[in-house]
């Protein structure tokens, strides 16, 4: 666990970062990009839900948050600097998990068979904010990882967590109350 004794170092004031390995990279790097978006991610499913959710997705979403912390931390290592730092990363069961989670909540509420216009409540609408946010970290991981397959569970991951919330936006929305707003194309 990272131990922050100073919260600013002045070490990026020039545009530049460290990576976790200790090289030095522009911010505007697709790497750091991809990282930032995670995070982004990671703090609008917060949102989510503190906004008040139901049991099943207040139960399964804090450990898919601490799964984006293990994807921004692969994230900001460089392939060769992770055979010497024994770091967390998104492996194929963190996909099959978010498929099965995915499976059981369309289960629920059938195929989708409309767009959904975000909206409802409060929780549904930041889940549709982080389905959004979701995409654009699916669109930035993937290049960010020179020379890694594009099927690899990083970028995997970031494809279920949005289907994820697709599913769980649809099923909240059929709760007494809770219509969801369908879109008319």
């Amino acid at each position: 666990m990272p131990r922050l004794t100073k919260i600013y170092t002045r070490k990026g004031d020039g545009g530049q970062t460290s990576l976790s390995g200790g090289q030095r990279v522009s911010k505007d790097s697709r790497r750091v990009w991809a990282y930032g978006t995670v995070d982004e991610l990671n703090s609008a499913i917060g949102i989510a839900l503190a906004n008040g959710l139901d049991e099943v997705l207040a139960g399964v979403l804090p450990s898919i948050q601490n799964e984006l912390f293990h994807l921004g931390s692969d994230l900001s290592f460089q392939e060769e600097d992770k055979a010497r730092h024994p770091i967390p990363q998104i492996e194929e069961r963190h996909v099959r998990r978010l498929e099965a989670l995915i499976d059981q909540m369309t289960a629920v509420v059938g195929p989708l068979e409309n767009f959904i216009l975000p909206g409802g409540s409060p929780g549904s609408a930041h889940l549709h904010l982080a389905r959004t946010i979701c995409r654009r970290a699916e669109r930035e991981v993937t290049p960010s990882q020179p020379g890694r397959r594009r099927d690899r569970p990083p970028a995997n991951g970031t494809r279920r967590c949005r289907g994820a919330r697709v599913a769980r936006i649809r099923s909240r929305g059929t709760r007494p109350g809770r219509p969801v707003r369908r879109s008319a194309l």
